[in-house]
């Protein structure tokens, strides 16, 4: 069977959600598929689950590792992956049945390098859907890329994921395109940007087939365990791979970095002054007065509103007239205010 579509599936006690991540994989429309799992030293039952499903079907491959990370998982599974194109499913999610079959056949109508879709995000019972403001269902060239996409990652975060689009394996394999192995935050953005800058071709389909669930642990939600601005400033400070920037003007780099900055500390203003059971309400509170204090926050501030002046709704203007003034009291008011609204 020639392959069409592998599939790279990294696990990390996962045993709660992984029956139904499998399930959605075997059920495919699309058959002529290989489902590449990683089980990265999982304490739980997560590997004796693989290998009951790999039992019953043959197009199930699982390699076992340390516990080594998501990147290095990844990277593992392109290297034995087989697969015309590569697709990559999170362990604690699930897929409708015509995902790879909708994205394979999008990508062979026009022999497109990737494939770029929508998906679903559900937080505590609450679905939303992410959308991107590209042309629909057109073959977009080089330039288009270079113009609109390579920036769209570095100054916003909703493209990053790997796991709604569908790669050339052709592009990997010639480019040694892999996941950085020491990013703790922001390895799915890289791992695009540098794929994107070698790809002739995207294409933009409005459809929605994955379904991302954050539990409790997602890299999104674990406040307790993970400093999410330390990583949004390593994000920042990082420098970017000269294939990447060879395509850029450096001051647009600049700025569409100090961007996508701001956008994290206000995303995680949110996220921080939301109650929380596992860390105090001082901590939250420290945490934030000394996020919106730190000064390459203050530098980055004064750029984000010069390129959002005329695009600022009011609670968003209070909200960075707060961080401004360095008014954690206020940020504090005004989200509180914002949650009792929208319940």
């Amino acid at each position: 069977m020639s392959i069409k579509v592998s599939v790279i599936i990294p696990v990390y006690n996962a045993e709660k959600y992984l029956a139904q991540c499998i399930e959605s994989l075997l059920s495919q429309a699309l058959q002529d598929c290989e489902f590449i799992f990683i089980n990265d030293g999982s304490k739980d039952d997560s590997c004796k689950i693989i290998e009951d499903y790999k039992e019953k079907d043959p197009r199930i491959i699982l390699i076992n590792q340390e516990n080594r990370g998501v990147s290095i998982a990844r990277n593992n599974g392109l290297q034995i992956a087989s697969g015309e194109y590569i697709g990559f499913v999170d362990a604690d999610d699930y897929i409708e049945m015509d995902m790879y079959a909708t994205l394979y056949h999008s990508a062979k109508l026009s022999d497109c390098d990737v494939v770029i879709s929508n998906f679903e995000n559900e937080i505590d019972g609450h679905k939303v859907m992410t959308k991107y403001p590209f042309p629909l269902n057109i073959n977009l060239n080089n330039d288009y890329i270079n113009q609109e996409i390579l920036p769209y990652f570095i100054k916003s975060d909703n493209l990053n994921t790997a796991c709604n689009k569908l790669y050339k394996n052709k592009i990997i394999i010639e480019n040694s395109i892999k996941f950085p192995e020491k990013l703790s935050l922001g390895e799915d953005g890289m791992f695009n940007m540098i794929f994107f800058s070698q790809a002739t071709t995207t294409k933009y389909i409005d459809y929605t087939g994955y379904h991302y669930r954050e539990v409790e642990g997602s890299a999104t939600r674990n406040i307790s365990k993970k400093d999410y601005f330390e990583r949004a400033l390593e994000v920042y400070q990082f420098e970017l791979p000269e294939q990447i920037v060879g395509h850029l003007d450096k001051e647009k780099i600049h700025q569409f970095k100090a961007v996508r900055l701001i956008k994290s500390v206000l995303s995680y203003i949110h996220v921080y002054f939301s109650p929380s059971n596992e860390v105090s309400f001082k901590t939250r509170y420290e945490y934030i007065k000394n996020m919106i204090s730190n000064q390459i926050v203050r530098e980055a501030l004064p750029t984000y509103c010069e390129l959002h002046q005329n695009t600022l709704g009011k609670y968003e203007k209070f909200l960075l007239n707060m961080v401004k003034k360095k008014s954690t009291m206020g940020l504090y008011c005004v989200t509180a205010y914002s949650r009792l609204r929208n319940r």
